[in-house]
């Protein structure tokens, strides 16, 4: 018999709080995380605005030694293991240092391009033939694995400990992959999401590619303008996000909070084929995604009360839309409630699905949808296929019982996953 999956943790460091009360808080009152940068300035970036976790030196020093922090510049790993830990303790886990290691948990912690800083600085003294000072640690910053590595030393973890990378649909595949382990009884439990680094070494591709937004670099926090007609690009962003997934009788036996329940999740590529590429989505894939999920769940379309989406502020805002509604056969004023997050904190990368994530499960928890800020001028593609009450620009309190979130990525990649609001009662 398969487990019924629960969460009982949850962990964040986002561009508008670091933290769950201050994300909670700033979800609520439509708080951006979005400011000027002034190094995207001096690199004439033509989008200077940027999302990026404010960190101080004191909570850096909660989660890491001394002697950790020595030569230490992985902004990735560091905001993961803030998140990781954050989320392990919210679930009532205890920090202990044991002889042996934790059979029944693991983490599946998710990273795009990772410790690129430390790659910055460990090729000049290469170049400056200065290998021999490179320092111990640059291994375990550069490889891709380090952050899942950092986590499993930190919490003496002795199941599976991976690190998986899917562009921007990292964090939510990560969730499903976790997910699949312990319905199938595999884990106990998966402490699962997913990081990414900051900095113009990160976010210069993007600019490159012309898809940054530049019509904001004196108004940031307008900058991010998700389903808006003067959308103008997306903000680039960075932080980590983490959710605690345990198995239904572990967490009843420990008597720990439950946040939501997991009940589906798909994950799929459009191959690059028919209107997909690098860069676009195919969309028969998505809406295969979507109805995959809804497939796996034992739920129809109608079930779905509120859509947290992928939506970037780009010209891909209005397909999203128009794939939603062929997905779920819904659309006007019989289409879910929608929001994207990306609004106050821009669009994180590869930790955009698990900080989403967490985003979403506290809606479920505490019963709101968060506004979707910079969108009073909806795109008229968008108000033709949506009422536009459906897309709140301020908090609301409609019940919600299931919500899904989507994340769609670089190289045509997909993933939908499906949190349910937690009922004792079983399901079938």
């Amino acid at each position: 018999m398969k487990k019924r999956v629960i969460i009982t943790g949850l962990g964040v460091v986002a561009p508008n709080g670091v933290g769950l009360p201050a994300f909670t808080h700033a979800l609520k009152n439509g708080l951006s995380g979005i400011r000027h940068d002034a190094r995207l300035e001096a690199l004439q970036f033509s989008g200077q605005i940027a999302g990026e976790p404010e960190i101080s030196d004191a909570l850096k020093s909660q989660y890491f030694t001394d002697l950790e922090l020595r030569g230490f510049n992985s902004t990735g790993i560091l905001y993961g293991v803030i998140a990781g830990m954050e989320a392990w303790t919210s679930a009532g886990l205890p920090i202990v240092q044991k002889e042996h290691p934790d059979w029944y948990s693991g983490t599946i912690f998710g990273s795009g391009t990772s410790g690129i800083d430390k790659f910055r600085e460990s090729i000049y003294k290469i170049d400056e033939l200065q290998t021999r000072r490179l320092g111990s640690t640059v291994v375990a910053q550069t490889m891709n694995s380090g952050i899942s590595a950092y986590l499993g030393g930190k919490l003496g973890l002795g199941n599976q400990v991976t690190t998986n990378s899917s562009a921007c649909a990292t964090g939510t595949e990560a969730i499903i992959m976790a997910y699949q382990r312990i319905q199938a009884g595999l884990a106990k439990r998966i402490l699962a999401g997913s990081t990414g680094d900051s900095g113009p070494y990160i976010w210069a591709g993007f600019d490159a590619l012309r898809v940054c937004s530049s019509n904001h670099n004196t108004t940031p926090e307008q900058g991010s303008r998700p389903m808006s007609a003067s959308a103008s690009g997306f903000v680039p962003g960075s932080g980590a996000g983490a959710l605690l997934i345990e198995d239904l009788e572990s967490a009843t036996q420990r008597g720990a909070t439950i946040y939501a329940e997991i009940i589906g999740g798909h994950v799929n590529s459009g191959g690059q084929r028919g209107s997909g590429s690098m860069t676009a989505p195919n969309s028969v894939a998505v809406q295969r995604c979507i109805t995959e999920a809804l497939k796996s769940a034992h739920i129809t379309a109608d079930a779905i009360d509120a859509i947290n989406g992928h939506l970037t502020a780009t010209t891909k805002d209005s397909l999203e839309i128009k794939n939603w509604t062929e997905a779920l056969g819904r659309s006007g004023d019989d289409f879910p409630y929608i929001n994207s997050l990306k609004s106050m904190t821009g669009h994180c990368l590869s930790a955009a699905g698990s900080i989403e994530s967490v985003a979403t499960v506290l809606q479920l928890h505490e019963q709101f949808l968060f506004p979707n800020i910079n969108c009073e001028d909806l795109h008229p593609e968008i108000a033709a296929l949506v009422a536009a009450s459906k897309i709140p620009t301020q908090m609301i309190t409609p019940p919600l019982r299931i919500i899904a979130k989507a994340s769609f990525g670089f190289g045509d990649v997909n993933a939908c996953v499906l949190f349910k609001k937690f009922e004792p009662e079983s399901y079938d």
